[in-house]
């Protein structure tokens, strides 16, 4: 029986690169209204997402330079959506 691996689809910059990865282990999440990256504050995901980052980088792309790229990109993303009214 023949199997095929999924591939990620091609992404075009290392930050979409980044997204992706962290969007499929779970660490972000998008906000379902308004389309706004929120950071889950999941460690585990997080760790996935490393794990990922380290042993499969992008093409061209030390995995330490692509560990510092998530790192970037959560640093950039909150808890919430700045647009969904807060909870009280």
């Amino acid at each position: 029986m023949l199997m095929f691996k999924e591939r990620r689809p091609a992404i075009r910059t290392l930050r979409g690169w980044a997204i992706a990865v962290l969007q499929e282990a779970g660490a972000i999440r998008e906000c379902e209204e308004h389309g706004w990256m929120q950071d889950r504050a999941d460690p585990h995901a997080c760790e996935r997402a490393f794990e990922i980052a380290r042993r499969d980088p992008p093409a061209g792309i030390s995995s330490e330079d692509a560990i510092a790229e998530l790192r970037d990109v959560l640093d950039s993303i909150g808890d919430s959506c700045p647009e969904c009214p807060a909870e009280q």
